[in-house]
């Protein structure tokens, strides 16, 4: 499939500035429905600390799914929207991916096609996972993440991770992006703690929706190399 997703960070600074962004997750998305070659999008906030439930009013996302490379071309080329969003912002950068694999839904759906052009010398992994926590379950999983979480501290196989969603504590996502598959299962898999959390998934059914998907990276535009991400 031709189909490839880009997410785009967004770093803000100054209160107006801020208050801009804040404003854009009401006001934004009318103007994105209607963008030509875009099959679905999300605008979303980020949580304090990377992943604590908390606002961070300084670093938003923007999530797409493209029907090709050259949509996402023309759009971030020539676009009034994504113009308006680097203007007001200090930093950005956006990572272009190719789909490896992805299981779950997201409102429903799943938005994510398996890509057949995959580079085969390409070997950092990039990670998306979202889910909708159930309201009964917020405090308990909230409580936890604290501990699944301990084994990304000076993991070196983490090139950089960040905590996203749409609706703070309820709906949430990560994106992560790791050098290699092997630094990825290792984590997953083989680190108690997150181990342990995925044991809890399934035992205490904290979600209502989920959905976990891999890409390849394969471009990039604009810096964002105080956090660590680089050029592809």
């Amino acid at each position: 499939m031709n189909q490839i997703t880009t997410i785009t960070f967004f770093k803000y600074k100054g209160i107006f500035n801020k208050f801009w962004a804040l404003r854009m997750m009401g006001l934004m998305p009318l103007r994105l429905k209607s963008i030509a070659g875009q099959s679905f999008y999300r605008l979303m906030g980020s949580g304090q600390n990377k992943f604590k439930p908390w606002p961070n009013w300084s670093v938003y996302a923007l999530l797409q799914v493209w029907d090709n490379e050259a949509s996402a071309d023309l759009f971030f080329a020539e676009s009034n929207v994504i113009d308006k969003f680097k203007s007001k912002s200090e930093h950005h950068y956006t990572l272009f991916l190719k789909n490896i694999s992805a299981k779950g839904s997201w409102i429903g759906k799943n938005p994510f096609q398996r890509s057949t052009s995959l580079d085969p010398n390409q070997n950092k992994i990039a990670v998306i996972t979202r889910a909708t926590i159930k309201w009964n379950k917020l405090f308990r999983f909230w409580n936890y993440v604290p501990i699944s979480r301990k084994d990304l501290v000076h993991n070196k196989g983490l090139l950089y991770t960040q905590g996203i969603g749409t609706i703070p504590f309820l709906q949430m996502a990560t994106f992560s992006l790791w050098k290699d598959k092997e630094a990825l299962l290792e984590f997953a898999y083989k680190q108690p703690h997150h181990a342990k959390a995925i044991t809890k998934t399934k035992k205490l059914n904290w979600y209502r929706e989920e959905l976990f998907s891999r890409f390849q990276p394969f471009k990039s535009l604009g810096n964002w190399s105080d956090e660590g991400l680089t050029d592809f």
